[in-house]
């Protein structure tokens, strides 16, 4: 029975061995290729999870840091544009406006927007109406709460700004008081229902009529309030209407007082242009 061993392969008639180019040279066929290349991939993973992360805690800074950089640029955008916000230090607009509170003013009027009677307006003190402000002690972080202001994060209590409400707009004729003690606007009287309620009004004559690009001011606690009647002697009492910084809209704080301020239009509804 003939034995069962291995086959000596039998010379091709063209001279070759028959043998598998690969096998005898050695080089690696498509085995090899993909054991190389999984080599290779394994060697980019350990280079890849050799470098350092980056730290969690510094893309938090990060982050938060773009964020408040935003909300800096677009208060800054909204205070020079749109709102500003304003302290109330006296009792002169009781009790439409209490001592302390804050509020947003409109800085698109009198433009683009028209100013209207009625409107609570926040303006300049360039007639002096105002005592010079002390000098304030200069604290560890003052420049934080000057910077605050600045871009608009705080209400600007630098106490050289002063707030009142529009009874006369530029041509009109206001005259206190008629036998009943109301204003009249040209020679229309007005019922005031904005007046502070706890106080009957004291009588302060006067007969004015107001110059072009000027408004006439005065306070919803009148007897508590130091407005164009307490200034006749300078510029009439007039104020010039690129003085003013805006019309209040909102009370903002406390949150207990939070509302819209009106111009109340019934008041004004019966008063004819100026002539």
């Amino acid at each position: 029975m003939p034995e069962n061993h291995a086959r000596t392969p039998e010379p091709r008639p063209d001279g070759g061995s028959g043998v598998p180019a690969d096998a005898v040279s050695g080089t690696p066929g498509q085995d090899g290729h993909a054991k190389a290349s999984g080599a290779a991939g394994s060697r980019a993973a350990a280079k890849s999870a050799a470098k350092p992360a980056g730290s969690p805690v510094f893309a938090w800074l990060k982050e938060v840091a773009t964020v408040v950089v935003i909300a800096v640029v677009l208060s800054f955008l909204i205070k020079t544009f749109l709102f500003r916000a304003f302290f109330i230090p006296s009792e002169s607009m009781v009790n439409t406006l209490e001592v302390d509170d804050r509020i947003f003013v409109n800085l698109l009027v009198p433009e683009p927007f028209a100013l209207n009677r009625g409107d609570v307006v926040v303006f300049r003190d360039t007639k002096g109406w105002l005592q010079a402000a002390p000098e304030q002690p200069q604290g560890p972080f003052t420049w934080v709460q000057d910077g605050l202001t600045f871009v608009g994060l705080l209400p600007d209590n630098s106490e050289q700004h002063l707030v009142k409400r529009v009874i006369g707009l530029p041509g009109d004729h206001v005259v206190c008081c008629d036998a009943g003690g109301r204003l009249t606007i040209n020679g229309t009287p007005i019922n005031e229902s904005y007046i502070n309620p706890a106080e009957v009004p004291q009588i302060r004559n006067f007969d004015v009529t107001v110059p072009e690009g000027k408004v006439w001011v005065m306070g919803d606690n009148r007897n508590h309030s130091a407005d164009s009647r307490a200034h006749m002697d300078s510029d009439g009492g007039f104020i010039d209407i690129a003085d003013l910084e805006g019309k209040a809209a909102v009370i903002a704080w406390p949150l207990s007082r939070f509302t819209t301020l009106g111009n109340y239009p019934d008041v004004f509804r019966n008063v004819p242009a100026a002539p």
